[in-house]
């Protein structure tokens, strides 16, 4: 699976993969993730992320800039018993912030997600002191939804609706 932008390849994750993975989830930046994680934790969320392609047909994508092809961070369609619908989730990694990557890439993925799935809608979960993820959910056109479920009470839950 490859989606395509006009600067980003949407690919999707090999075992190559896991060291910058790893390294984002044992930092503070993934407190409102849950974590931060250790290792052991941090592969089974990377293998969850793979294996949502095989049991309901979308899952996680790295993003890698198109040139000159470096992974700069994920986005994916999160599912399963952990999550009360499916969920629109992305991140960066260090470095890689303010450059509209996040945004370019769950825009691409969620459009794919309603043409290709016929989603009707999906949500964000995001931590309330996330601001950067709320300027990206609300630039992608998402809304707050005060009464969607969620599994963290705490979370901000942002809606996305197939136009």
């Amino acid at each position: 699976m490859i989606i395509q932008t006009e600067r980003l390849r949407l690919r999707m994750p090999d075992r190559d993969d896991f060291a910058a993975y790893a390294r984002l989830m044992a930092s503070p930046r993934s407190v409102g993730m849950g974590g931060p994680f250790d290792l052991r934790a941090a592969w089974g969320m990377f293998c969850h992320d793979v294996a949502l392609w095989q049991l309901f047909g979308h899952g996680a994508l790295m993003i890698d800039v198109a040139e000159p092809g470096e992974c700069v961070g994920q986005v994916g369609i999160n599912h399963g018993p952990l999550f009360p619908e499916r969920e629109l989730g992305w991140f960066v990694y260090e470095g890689y912030e303010g450059r509209g990557y996040a945004t370019e890439a769950a825009l691409a993925l969620r459009d794919w997600a309603f043409a290709s799935l016929g989603l009707p809608s999906l949500v964000s979960y995001i931590a309330p002191v996330n601001a950067a993820s709320i300027a990206v959910t609300e630039r992608l056109g998402g809304r707050l939804d005060l009464t969607a479920p969620r599994t963290d009470p705490a979370d901000l839950v942002y809606r996305h609706l197939a136009s």
